[in-house]
């Protein structure tokens, strides 16, 4: 399971290389339009603007490690390891929560879309916007995946709850 599970982080952080590599190239194309040839086109700001859309959430969902994460965290490290297990838990479990409480009119936001198109591309909207759709899911199964381990594993310390390869060999 560990073995199909770090197929996974790779596979993830390949697509997020690939997306970065591809807005780089688009952003490339870009200034050479404009530049040198006189000649702007218009599609790659659409392509950028989604690329960067999809990569932000892409990688905050499946790519950052759990101590990458922004965290105000002072009180929590100043705690007992029972109280951190505690924190972690009730963070673990409103994050769920609130994210899962917030897909369904999510989905009916991103579904409205379904009408829109884009300026240049004419990419329904709704593509563009799916991928909120997939860093929550994302999110849930995740912090799911943490509160697990936190209440399978008494010894485990709280704030790290092995999502993330380069983790394990610390």
């Amino acid at each position: 399971m560990q073995r199909f599970i770090n197929l996974l982080r790779k596979v993830a952080d390949g697509v997020a290389g690939a997306m970065l590599a591809t807005l780089f190239v688009v952003f490339i194309i870009q200034i050479a339009a404009r530049y040198v040839f006189n000649l702007p086109v218009g599609w790659t700001q659409e392509v950028q603007a989604t690329l960067w859309l999809w990569l932000v959430l892409w990688g905050a969902a499946f790519c950052l490690r759990d101590e990458d994460q922004v965290k105000f965290d002072l009180l929590y490290h100043m705690a007992p390891t029972r109280w951190q297990r505690i924190f972690a838990g009730i963070a673990a479990v409103s994050i769920i929560v609130a994210i899962a409480g917030a897909l369904p009119a999510a989905w009916d936001y991103v579904d409205f879309y379904y009408r829109k198109r884009s300026a240049v591309l004419q990419v329904r909207m709704k593509w563009v916007f799916i991928i909120y759709i997939v860093f929550s899911v994302g999110l849930i199964v995740r912090y799911t995946l943490g509160l697990i381990a936190i209440l399978r594993n008494p010894e485990a310390p709280p704030s790290r709850p092995s999502l993330h390869p380069s983790e394990e060999a610390r």
